[in-house]
């Protein structure tokens, strides 16, 4: 796995150890960036960031701040110390993504970018709370990327601006 194109572009980054975390690959990595287009100044917030890859890759080309959340301690472990290898500045939380965004929403956040990539058994059910959860922390013109299993797709209520299908993986963005 590594960062695709902008000042980290080219660097390697690592998976936490198991079988808990399944990688954006290289391809659907490519193929959402492509779609975002500019990223210069945005401030972005990666949920359940696994690697943070997502988080780091949009740094790289301009974002402004990532937030990369996920529950897993290997997970947050290996985004700093992805972040680290690279000299990424962002901010890691170890937080239930819920919980993450009702303390968000309470302190006036607000990003123009979400990645939203739940474990694939899960996304059915967290629709609905990511919905309701996400809407106060998105700024105007916020884009949320979706990724989820096709057979299972994570279905908010955001509206859909396009829809990818990459072999098994359902991409869906999201916003006004």
């Amino acid at each position: 796995m590594r960062v695709i194109a902008g000042r980290f572009g080219g660097r390697t980054l690592h998976a936490p150890p198991g079988r808990a975390v399944r990688p954006t690959s290289d391809r659907v990595k490519e193929a959402i960036f492509s779609m975002l287009g500019p990223l210069d100044g945005a401030h972005v917030l990666d949920l359940f960031a696994g690697s943070g890859a997502l988080g780091i890759e949009a740094l790289s080309r301009g974002a402004t701040a990532a937030v990369c959340v996920d529950i897993a301690p290997r997970a947050v472990v290996t985004i700093r110390a992805n972040a680290d290898a690279l000299g990424a500045e962002l901010t890691v939380s170890r937080r239930d993504a819920i919980a993450y965004l009702a303390d968000a929403a309470a302190r006036g956040l607000r990003y123009d970018l979400v990645f939203l990539d739940p474990p694939y058994a899960k996304a059915v059910d967290l629709g609905p709370a990511l919905s309701a959860a996400l809407d106060p922390l998105l700024a105007p013109g916020a884009r949320v990327v979706a990724e989820s299993d096709r057979r299972a797709p994570l279905e908010l209520t955001l509206p859909l601006r396009t829809e990818r299908r990459y072999g098994d993986t359902l991409v869906r963005m999201h916003g006004e």
